[in-house]
């Protein structure tokens, strides 16, 4: 954790919520956002975050949520970078928001996230691959290692190719941010 970071609970930020102390940074991308998120957060995803868009509101206090920490962690990082001091996120992120009970604005018509798309294909795609390799030619199998591949290097690099071309549907075009 950073030097300035701190963390507040899921009770600690309810009860800062409703007095109205904090200003909330979701630092998810829009899709998780629009799926479920704490009720008055604001979205602003760590892959777009820019310390300088996000002005301070006087009286209030920072906080930054993601999934579980990671990302809130590194939004803090950036914002110390730029000379913001103290930052505090919510520990647990919104995972341990919802196993403390508390209510979540959700739409569950929103699209699944991105890496979840990507998680089927991936997985349609290897088995696919692998069926097709016993049942039809051997030469189906390179599908199946061309997927492994593509997973391997997207997690080397931090840069996935297929979430980049699933973003492109028309799907995933209508609820970016």
């Amino acid at each position: 954790m950073p030097d300035g970071l701190r963390d507040i609970d899921a009770a600690g930020l309810k009860a800062a919520l409703d007095r109205g102390e904090v200003r909330l940074v979701d630092v998810r991308e829009p899709d998780e956002h629009a799926r479920e998120r704490i009720p008055g957060a604001t979205s602003m995803p760590l892959s777009r975050f820019d310390p300088a868009a996000l002005s301070p509101v006087t009286g209030k206090k920072l906080v930054l949520h993601c999934a579980t920490g990671t990302r809130s962690a590194e939004a803090a990082r950036r914002l110390q970078a730029a000379g913001v001091g103290e930052v505090t996120q919510l520990a647990g992120g919104i995972a341990a928001w919802k196993r403390s009970g508390y209510p979540l604005a959700a739409d569950p018509g929103a699209r699944l996230p991105i890496m979840r798309q990507v998680q089927i294909v991936a997985g349609g795609l290897a088995l696919s691959g692998t069926v097709l390799g016993f049942t039809v030619h051997p030469w189906f199998f390179i599908l199946s290692g061309a997927v492994g591949a593509g997973l391997m290097l997207a997690g080397i690099t931090g840069t996935c190719m297929m979430a980049n071309l699933l973003m492109k549907l028309p799907y995933n075009r209508t609820q970016r941010a």
